[in-house]
């Protein structure tokens, strides 16, 4: 009986780590995403009014980079409180 319960806490435990896993995969998916998409729309702004230094594209690109990391903070925040 208590054999059972030991494979049956293990096995629980495992499906946990690979949940984990699977959780945090899809928040970089987001993050990756979400820079992706401000870098894009500078990228497209820059070539509609064009300047020297592609201003629109290193703007958006580093809003895009500080909106992700909140938004990653903000999930794990969540998530250890909903744990």
């Amino acid at each position: 009986m208590s054999q059972s319960k030991h494979n049956h806490n293990k096995h629980k435990s495992q499906k946990d780590k690979l949940n984990s896993y699977a959780h945090y995969s899809g928040l970089v998916i987001q993050m990756m995403a979400i820079i992706g998409i401000a870098t894009f729309i500078g990228i497209k702004l820059d070539e509609r009014y064009p300047n020297n230094k592609d201003l629109y594209t290193l703007a958006l690109s580093l809003t895009g980079v500080i909106l992700s990391i909140v938004y990653v903070i903000r999930r794990i925040i969540a998530i250890s409180k909903s744990k």
